[in-house]
């Protein structure tokens, strides 16, 4: 199963739909979002598509969104969020929590994926796999990442005017 992964949107819907594009355009059947998203007009892209967000430390999460959350049908999620998918499992953070340091020695993960940072980033920390896929907002390169769950092959992607370019 090939996933998306995007972060720290920060409003920006424009390039959250080109990173969506590009994903799905390669496979992608979910899509996870790890936080910064800013805008209802984000959400707008992430709506009817399989995914899994986080918030970050500038969403402003009020009732209202709430409300609007529902509304999209999507599930309201929380600061940070785990699942298995294609018998993995993977966690889901900002990048700024307080469990998200030590979230690697804990559970047994297969993946954790964050942002924050708005630094693309693939490590090993023992046998978990830690990506950050960048930031679509305030970074240079703009970048998000799509993870083949099967055979672990990770592929970052720089989004440039709904172009991919693929990152060594």
């Amino acid at each position: 199963m090939l996933v998306g992964i995007m972060s720290d949107s920060h409003g920006d819907a424009t390039a959250t739909a080109r990173a969506i594009a590009i994903l799905e355009g390669l496979g992608a059947e979910h899509f996870f979002h790890c936080g910064d998203l800013c805008s209802g007009s984000v959400l707008d892209e992430l709506a009817g598509r399989p995914c899994t967000f986080v918030w970050g430390n500038c969403d402003d999460v009020t009732p209202t969104l709430r409300k609007y959350v529902a509304a999209l049908g999507l599930e309201w999620p929380r600061k940070e969020t785990s699942l298995e998918l294609a018998g993995r499992r993977i966690a889901v953070y900002h990048g700024h929590e307080p469990g998200f340091s030590t979230a690697t020695e804990e559970n047994g993960f297969d993946y954790i994926f964050h942002g924050h940072t708005h630094v693309y980033a693939d490590r090993r920390i023992g046998k978990c796999r830690v990506i950050n896929p960048g930031a679509l907002y305030r970074a240079n390169p703009r970048t998000c990442a799509l993870l083949d769950l099967a055979s672990d092959a990770l592929t970052f992607l720089r989004i440039d005017n709904g172009r991919k370019v693929i990152l060594k």
